[in-house]
Formats: structure tokens, sequence, C-alpha cells
């Protein structure tokens, strides 16, 4: 038998060898994402990739799958030797495939992974599945499907276009020196004064109910429609902020351009008394995220160019390259007047924009972003700044209008002067319920303004996609909340 100290270096060496050898094991087959696959370099690496099928061909000798695990909308193609099929291997299956990855001779994909192990993690029934493997399936098809529309590739890509999207603005605000607010999801303001609210409640009464004072939060709650006044609380600490989160409007509507829950981006912008100053953060926002996405997304977003929205790239381009139009709702009304065109709604001075009115105006003017200033007072919000302009009496207020959509962004420059806002907000007879809205204008306070943006009418424009239930995750509108 060997003396105690030698049987321990055999130990430690035979431990660190093992250790090796897991190591080495590790280097040379790793999980690889689909992306990393199709743009290694490492070929003759035996590597592991997880995924979904997208199609099967079983040949006399060879196996063919091509597999997508979201990561990118090129499947990465599995060859294989005709013994490792498997009943179970049908298109929407999940697997999991370890192999060498090797130089293709298609000119399709410049990698392919040569197989040696494949195993079915979950099977699929392709007759049952919904999605059929040679079918490109329309929008409003698989919206039918909400559990199992991210399966497909149009979807998979809006998903990923919008991930992007979504880092691009939070980049964007971050280089030009914005805070991000996370603005509360339920509040007891309504903001935009229109009475489309969802109230929160408990769902269940408890026994130790306050009858008198029945509300969970002592005050009537809603679901937030907009994070704005509670920027404009932190506007007088930062001077500059911004929320991007969900908001929601208890809208009874069925339109391609509403929904019940839905995603702004807001910023509010302190020590400016210029709409420009708005429109500028607006338009460089629009181009520095879409050209963000052009760069970063050019497959997923060509999907939608070439398959959704044919010559949609060359509207998305032509707004890149030129600047945004800007004229004043008065100078609107008298295009619409003196239009040849016949408008389902009035187009008299002081009548609120339609969508059709919004849609000719951007037509009328180029096709290009257009955005439209000085709205009459009484259209706008108790916190629109009053231009006092006679004998049209405007608010300083702006709405960026987009080519497919209409209304993309509204903003305006909050009225800062105690007494004017006393005023209004006691003709509304909010005076008290707006107390600490007054506070603001009393303590340090300063000139700001601010806006909002439909995130989902953003990448309705960008995309072409004419349904906005389609570039969102899981759409919520009345008489629909499936899931």
């Amino acid at each position: 038998m060997l003396p105690a100290k030698v049987r321990a270096c055999v130990f430690v060496a035979s431990r660190r060898i093992l250790n090796s050898c897991r190591f080495y094991c590790h280097k040379t087959n790793r999980k690889q994402r689909i992306c990393e696959a199709i743009s290694s370099v490492e070929v003759g690496a035996h590597i592991t990739v997880q995924g979904w099928v997208r199609s099967v061909r079983l040949q006399k000798d060879n196996l063919f799958l091509h597999v997508n695990d979201g990561s990118s909308l090129q499947s990465l193609q599995i060859v294989a030797s005709s013994d490792l099929n498997d009943r179970l291997l049908t298109f929407g299956s999940a697997v999991e495939v370890s192999g060498n990855l090797v130089k293709s001779p298609s000119r399709k994909q410049d990698v392919e992974l040569q197989a040696d192990q494949i195993h079915v993690v979950g099977e699929c029934n392709p007759v049952d599945f919904p999605f059929k493997i040679k079918d490109r399936h329309s929008l409003e098809y698989i919206r039918q499907f909400p559990h199992l529309r991210c399966r497909t590739n149009v979807f998979s890509s809006l998903l990923r276009i919008r991930s992007e999207a979504t880092a691009a603005i939070q980049s964007y605000f971050k280089d030009n020196g914005f805070i991000q607010i996370h603005t509360p999801v339920i509040s007891s303001n309504d903001c935009e004064g229109a009475g489309e609210l969802f109230q929160v409640e408990p769902s269940g009464q408890g026994t130790d109910q306050d009858k008198e004072n029945p509300h969970f939060f002592s005050v009537p709650a809603y679901l937030t429609v907009s994070g704005q006044l509670h920027l404009e609380v932190m506007s007088g600490a930062f001077p500059r902020v911004y929320t991007f989160g969900p908001t929601f409007r208890a809208e009874n509507s069925q339109s391609r351009r509403h929904l019940a829950e839905f995603y702004m981006v807001e910023a509010e912008i302190s020590f400016t008394k210029s709409l420009a100053d708005l429109m500028k953060v607006m338009e460089d926002m629009f181009r520095s995220t879409t050209e963000h996405l052009l760069a970063n997304c050019p497959d997923d977003v060509e999907l939608f160019h070439k398959h959704v929205a044919p010559g949609q790239r060359d509207i998305v381009d032509l707004m890149l390259k030129k600047k945004f139009n800007v004229i004043t709702y008065t100078e609107a009304i008298d295009i619409l007047n003196n239009s040849s065109q016949m408008f389902s709604f009035n187009t008299n001075w002081g009548c609120d924009l339609q969508t059709e009115h919004e849609k000719y105006l951007v037509k009328h003017c180029g096709s290009l972003p257009l955005f439209v200033t000085d709205y009459p007072y009484e259209l706008k919000p108790f916190y629109a700044r009053d231009n006092q302009d006679h004998p049209k009496h405007t608010a300083a207020a702006v709405d960026l209008l987009v080519p497919g959509v209409g209304e993309l962004c509204g903003g305006s420059l909050r009225e800062d002067r105690l007494e004017l806002l006393t005023t209004r907000l006691a003709q509304a007879g909010l005076e008290e319920t707006y107390r600490w809205y007054l506070d603001l204008r009393q303590f340090g306070s300063v000139a700001h303004g601010g806006f909002g943006m439909g995130f989902e009418r953003y990448l309705q424009c960008v995309l072409g996609v004419d349904n906005i239930k389609d570039v969102i995750p899981f759409p919520r509108f009345s008489h629909s909340c499936l899931l």
C-alpha cells in the first residue's frame, strides 16, 4: 500500500486532471444560441443548440432540420444521419442537438451543424398545431392564437424589434441627460380629464371593511392614463425626466389605433418656454430609435417591409432623410377647408382633429411627419399653457402626426403661472383635487413642458402594420382579455 503522503499527492493530481477534463469538455461542447452559431467563426467546434423545429426533411441517408430559438430570424440547418430520425421529430417540436459546426455547401447559409445527437425535448402534433410548415400566415390569422403566435417568424421578429426599440429609446434618454422615473400604475389622478378610467378596488369584500370609507386607498384609485403629472413633480428637482411603462384607457373602441392597455414613452423638460425644444426631442428620439432598428434588426425589419407592408421602407427612409414639417392648427384647418376631399367630421376652427384629418394633412405636406402646434385652448387639458392670443384663443400644445398612423406624440408647455392655473382649475371644479399641483407652482417653480408617445403606434409607423393589436404581445381591448 502506498504511503499516506504519496496517496494524497495522487489524489490531488487526479482531481486536477479531472477538473482539466471538465474544463476542456465545457470549452469544446458548449451550448450556443442559434444567432451565435450562425455567425460563429469557430468552424469545427462541437456545440449544443436548443430550439424549435421550423422544418424537417427526411431523405434515404440524411435528415435535414431547421432549428430556431428566437434569437434571430434565420434558423440553423442541422444535417444528420437518417438513423437519428425519431417519429417525435416534427414541425414545432422542441429539440436539443449536439454536433460539429462545419462550413455549409449551400449559399443560403455559411455554416451548418453536423449532428451526432438529437434529443426531442417537447413533442408537437403537427396536425393540431395551428401553423403549417409551408404557409405564410397573415397577422390577422395568427392574432387568433395569442398563446402560440410567438412561434411564427413574423411575430418573433416583431418581439425582437420591440425589444430593440425599447433599448434604443432608453439609450437615447440616457445619452441626453434624462433621469428615468418609475411612475405609479395606480393613481388617484385623471391626468387627461376624459374620464376613461379603470377603477381599482380589491376583488373580495373583507369583513372589516370601513362602511364610511369603502375605498382600499381611502380615495378612489385608478389605473394610470399617463405618468405626466408624476413627471411634473420630478421636474421640480431634475431638469430632464422620462418614464416608459403601461398606461390604460377604458375606451370602448375596436379601432385599429386604440388599446385598453398600451405603453407610453413620456418626457418632461424644465427651464423651457419653447415648443421647439419639445419638438426637437420628439424628432431626435424618433430618428435615433429608427436608425438603431435599421442597423440592429435589418432582417426582422425587412420581413415586415417585404411581406407585410411592401413599400414601407421607402417611407421610412424618407422620414429619416427629411426634416419634419411644422404648421399651426389654424393653418391645418385652412388646408382642410380648402381641400376637395369630403370628410366625415367637420373641419371648423375649434374642432378636434380626427384620424382622417391627420392622415390627409400628413399626405398634403409631403407624406412626412408633421408637427401641428397651437391648438384651441378649450381642446386641451387644464395644464396646457395659455398663449393668451386674441381673437383666437390657443394653447402652447403640439401633436406629431406620422404617415399611416396619424397622431404619434402629444405634448404641451405646462401652465406655470399660478394665477392662471388656479383660475382654470376653479372653473373646472378641480381646485381642491389638485391642490398639490398648485403647490408645484409655489416652491421653486420653473417653466417646463413635456410630451407622450404611444410606443405601439411608433412600431406601426416604422413597420407599416395596419392594426395596433399586431404590435403588442398580448392586446387588451373592449370585450377581449385573453390570457
